[in-house]
């Protein structure tokens, strides 16, 4: 049976699952929710998807989970892959997941969204500026962090990478530039390597035109 994800393109949050998915890999297909025409705040979609109201969605037979961190968790039940060797290791996944959606995906999210996806009169400077300083430190902890190891647990790819590199790969700018930070270019580069990789664009539709109007 074909697992569905509900996403759009443009959710990092999304891109974490849909990752996963591709990685497994295992056979997916995403679905479409266009989030900026308000599909995710219908009523429809609350009752229906996710009461939260939020991206992804996941839909495997009887199973219907909402969360990137849970859904990343079931994946790792259905693959063996991706939660690390040992149970230490699995904490330690587990530790950098709720690091990642506190301090780096979130802020990230945020500001992204404010300084792309909507009209440049509306955007609130100072708010950018302080999230932009919220995130360098996010980043200078991550890049200490792998300065002197390939993955963030463990000898290969967990669930604490698929996270954390969930909004690094999007090219509209949010105050994150690859050149700034050696060690966690090196690796964005090894993830990339996988094979099955892909950019979030490649696996799921996005919202707006590569063309932003904005």
């Amino acid at each position: 049976m074909t697992i569905k994800l509900h996403c759009f393109g443009e959710s990092g949050h999304s891109y974490k699952a849909a990752l996963a998915l591709e990685l497994g890999p295992l056979d997916w297909k995403p679905v479409f929710i266009d989030f900026f025409n308000g599909a995710s705040r219908s009523d429809e979609f609350r009752s229906d998807l996710n009461v939260m109201g939020e991206a992804p969605v996941l839909i495997d037979g009887d199973v219907h989970l909402t969360q990137s961190g849970v859904i990343q968790s079931y994946l790792t039940e259905k693959t063996g892959k991706f939660g690390g060797e040992t149970p230490e290791e699995a904490r330690e996944v587990l530790r950098w997941i709720l690091w990642d959606n506190h301090k780096l995906s979130s802020v990230a999210g945020m500001t992204r969204f404010l300084m792309n996806f909507i009209p440049p009169e509306k955007r609130p400077e100072e708010v950018i500026k302080f999230s932009q300083g919220r995130l360098k430190a996010a980043y200078k902890v991550l890049d200490a962090h792998l300065t002197s190891r390939d993955w963030i647990v463990g000898r290969c790819v967990t669930n604490a990478d698929l996270t954390c590199c969930g909004y690094l790969f999007y090219d509209e700018p949010f105050g994150f530039s690859r050149i700034d930070w050696p060690a966690i270019d090196g690796w964005l580069k090894r993830i990339e390597a996988l094979d099955g990789w892909a950019h979030p664009y490649d696996l799921m539709t996005r919202a707006f035109p590569a063309d932003n109007p904005w």
